[in-house]
Parts: structure tokens; C-alpha cells; sequence
């Protein structure tokens, strides 16, 4: 069973290591991964391995600076989930969870702290490679509409800031609202700022002089 989010940013490229991607495999137990990681060898992945990664995984992230994360356990525990959130928000990464629980409540928790593929029972060697694939393109994908969302959202609240500045300008200096735009981006272009920064500044002053 596969399951994405939608909070996703491209992880930066990671120039010092040979070309191999890289795993960093973590889990929250003293069992043994050792065939989890012989068969990420098998499929091509530099693979460095954690214990106890419910610990410190954003740390791990940061130091080992994977291509993608893969957390093996019987089911996640909250605190694997809530430094899964942490990754997520700090050092986004694409993550393949291998469990054997597959208590829906328990996808849903994973899929919002960052999952990008949630597989139950899934773990054969000749399956890795298709599920880290399948989860860095929908990481990649997700990275990209959450960053069109962005950028819409900024583009709103500049405008939202313009109409505002030159609703001010019209209304305490009786301008029109041709004049009040005009007068806004010469203004731009003089101090070289965005025409946005420039309504900003004028709705800030209008506010500490009142």
C-alpha cells in the first residue's frame, strides 16, 4: 500500500558522494535490518544506518544528507512520527515507511508527518527499487505543486498589499486610482524595490502615523 502528502520541497542535491543515491535506513529497535540493508546494497543505494532514530532522526538527516529516507518498523511509534513532522518542516526529504501495521489511522498519521509511501508487508528485494522510485517522483511531483501554491498565495498578497496602498493613497491624498498605481511604481523604480515592498512600506507608515 502506497500513500503521498502534500508537503513536499525538494531536498537540495547532494554533491559529495559518488552518484549512488543514498539511503539512510532508520528504525526505532534493536532487530535486525542487516537483510533490509544488504538488499538496498543489492539495488544500488549507499545505505547508512541509524538505531533508535525515533530519537534524533532530524540530526541523522542533516548529517548523513540522504536522497531518500527509508524507516523500517513494526508500527510507528509517536515519536518516530513526530521527528518524521520535524524532517518534513526542516529538511525535506522523500520517505518510505515498511511496517506491518496497517491500521488506517496509523497511514493517515504517517502520510501527515511526511511519508511519501507507506508499505505494509512490502519489504521483497526485488520491490525496493520500484517503491523508492515511485516515492521520489511523487515526492518531486508534490515539491512542485506545493511550490506553485506558494508562489499563487505570494502573488495574492501582493496584490491584496497594492490595492490597499492605493486605496490609502486615494483616499488621504484624493487620487485617482491610475495616479495612485502610477505613483506607487514610480516610486519602485526610484528606491529599486518590488512594487509590493513599496505598498508595504507605504501601509506601515500610514500605520505609525496614524
Amino acid at each position: 500500500m502506497m500513500h503521498g502528502n502534500m508537503n513536499m520541497t525538494k531536498p537540495p542535491a547532494n554533491p559529495d558522494h559518488d552518484g549512488m543515491p543514498r539511503i539512510l535506513l532508520i528504525d526505532d529497535t534493536d532487530k535486525h535490518t542487516g537483510d533490509l540493508c544488504a538488499a538496498l546494497a543489492t539495488a544500488g543505494y549507499e545505505v547508512r544506518h541509524e538505531l533508535a532514530g525515533s530519537r534524533a532522526l532530524l540530526k541523522a538527516v542533516e548529517n548523513h544528507r540522504p536522497d531518500v529516507v527509508v524507516v523500517d518498523v513494526p508500527a510507528p511509534s509517536r515519536a518516530v512520527l513526530e521527528q518524521l513532522a520535524l524532517v518534513d518542516r526542516h529538511a525535506p526529504r522523500p520517505v518510505v515507511m515498511f511496517t506491518a501495521d496497517g491500521d488506517e489511522r496509523l497511514i493517515q498519521a504517517a502520510v501527515e508527518a511526511g511519508v511519501s509511501a507507506h508499505i505494509v508487508n512490502g519489504r521483497a528485494p526485488a520491490r525496493l527499487r520500484p517503491i523508492i522510485q515511485v516515492a521520489q517522483a511523487r515526492f518531486a511531483r508534490q515539491s512542485q505543486l506545493r511550490q506553485q501554491l506558494q508562489e499563487a498565495q505570494q502573488k495574492l498578497q501582493e496584490r491584496t498589499l497594492i490595492e490597499q496602498a492605493k486605496g490609502l493613497l486615494m483616499e488621504k491624498r484624493g487620487m485617482s486610482e491610475a495616479d495612485a498605481h502610477a505613483a506607487l511604481r514610480q516610486q519602485a523604480m526610484r528606491q529599486n524595490l518590488k512594487l509590493a515592498e513599496v505598498a508595504r512600506r507605504v501601509l506601515a507608515l500610514a500605520e505609525l502615523l496614524g
